[in-house]
Order: structure tokens, then C-alpha cells, then sequence
């Protein structure tokens, strides 16, 4: 087990690759923290880790909260003592162009995608500094180039990857790890979302998955997998990366039969 014993705090882990990447990182021997602002959707997460004999602890969140994500971080070391792994999952997509998108739509969207990843790395770094640990970010392949009808969450996106960086830069001689992942499209929620948004949901997926060098569309535990890989040891050479999983998706590839 590559992650025996280490505390991992997992935003967003009710669903999608939130819940894939927790699932993982417990198979790895991980204590899980699943910080979710849905209780339920919380304790689906922890039941599912428990029943492969992981251990993991529900926490209700809102990332945008600086209340919520100090009370995420009390918990986390109530139970556990300390943390060494803080994955900033959490993100909402509004399928709108600018002047579409309404002002609080926006707020939202940067608080949550953006901003929950300032609360969750500013409240957990101090334990972090004691553990020499690391946080890893979920960006997108929208943070190199964009697509349409999703303008504030590709905003969101291309900042995160500047973001990590920036806090790679400042901490890195603290010991503290700071990378990034950029999905192509995943099956789970965020995606989901988009294809249910197009006119033909059905025609949007399977033109999605023609874009990809793998003809396919990835699933969230490929992405919860490479998460585990940026959290362990055998990435102790990886801070300020932008680590891109997207099964060779091209903004440019023509769709093929």
C-alpha cells in the first residue's frame, strides 16, 4: 500500500471523481476524510470504503465557506491527529457564456472552484508544514484551451493551474508538494452536466468521445488513480505540475466515424 496511515482530506467525494478518488485512495491504505457539502452523498463515499476495509470519515462542507473548511480541518485532525494529502476536488460548471451567466452564477462559480481551493490549502498548509505533505488540484484541460458555453468554469480552471504553481514556488522549501491534474472529459457529474445542457445530450457524448485518441471518454477512477500516484512517494520529485489525463483529446481533432 502506497499511502498506508497518511491522512487525506478529498473535497467534493460524494460523486464523480471525487467518490472514485477517495474509493482509491483507501484501497492504498489511506485514512480518508470525504468533505462533501451533500452528508448523504458523504457517507455513500465512506460506507463504500469501509465495506473494502478502508477507513474514511464524512465531514459536511461548503468549500466556499472559510467557517465550513475550518470545521473540515478540526474534524481532520479531531479524528485522525494530522494531515498529509489535501485534494481540492470540489468544482460546480455553469454551461453559460458571459453575458448569459447571471452575477451570482458567477460569484459561485469562482467561490467554489476557485476560491474553495484558497480556504481548504490556507487552513490546512500549517498541518501540512508538520507532515511535508501535498496538495494536489483539479483542473481541466479547459485551463489550456477552452470550449463553448462554459466561460466561467474555464476561467476557473486556467487559474487553478497558475495557482499551483504559485503555491508550489512558495512552499516548496517547506517540503510541500504542490501539483495539478487536468481531465479531459470523465463520466461523472461535471460532464454529465454539459451533455445534458446541448440540445442532443446523446449526440454531444458520443461527438465527445470522438475527440479523444481513445475514442472514448475517461472514467473517474483513471483520474483518482493518477491522484493517488501525485500523493505518494513515487512522485516526491513532481511540485508545480499541470498532470494532463485526457486519453489524447484535441481541441483540433475532427471528428471520426
Amino acid at each position: 500500500m502506497r499511502l498506508k496511515d497518511r491522512v487525506v482530506v478529498i473535497t467534493g467525494a460524494g460523486s464523480g471523481i471525487g467518490r472514485a478518488s477517495a474509493v482509491e485512495f483507501g484501497k492504498e491504505g489511506a485514512r480518508v476524510v470525504v468533505a462533501e457539502i451533500d452528508f448523504a452523498k458523504a457517507q455513500e463515499t465512506v460506507a463504500q470504503i469501509q465495506t473494502a476495509g478502508g477507513t474514511a470519515l464524512a465531514v459536511t462542507t461548503d468549500v466556499s465557506s472559510p467557517e465550513s473548511v475550518q470545521n473540515l480541518v478540526r474534524k481532520a485532525i479531531e479524528a485522525f491527529s494530522q494531515i498529509h494529502v489535501v485534494f481540492n476536488n470540489a468544482a460546480i460548471q455553469v454551461n453559460k457564456t458571459v453575458e448569459e451567466t447571471t452575477v451570482d452564477e458567477w460569484n459561485r462559480e469562482m467561490a467554489v472552484n476557485l476560491g474553495g481551493i484558497f480556504l481548504c490549502s490556507k487552513y490546512s498548509l500549517p498541518h501540512l508544514r508538520k507532515t511535508r505533505g501535498n496538495i494536489i488540484n483539479m483542473a481541466s484541460v479547459n485551463g489550456f484551451f477552452v470550449e463553448p458555453m462554459c466561460a466561467g468554469y474555464c476561467a476557473t480552471k486556467g487559474a487553478i493551474i497558475a495557482l499551483t504553481k504559485a503555491m508550489a514556488i512558495d512552499h516548496g522549501k517547506e517540503g510541500i508538494r504542490v501539483n495539478c491534474i487536468c481531465p479531459g472529459y470523465i463520466d461523472a457529474g461535471l460532464a454529465e452536466g454539459y451533455f445534458q445542457a446541448q440540445p442532443d445530450p446523446t449526440a454531444a457524448r458520443l461527438a465527445a468521445g470522438k475527440l479523444h485518441a481513445l475514442r472514448r471518454i475517461g472514467r473517474p477512477e483513471e483520474v483518482g488513480r493518477v491522484a493517488v500516484f501525485l500523493a505518494s512517494d513515487e512522485a516526491s520529485f513532481m511540485t508545480g505540475s499541470a498532470v494532463v489525463v485526457d486519453g489524447g483529446f484535441g481541441s483540433g481533432l475532427p471528428p471520426q466515424n
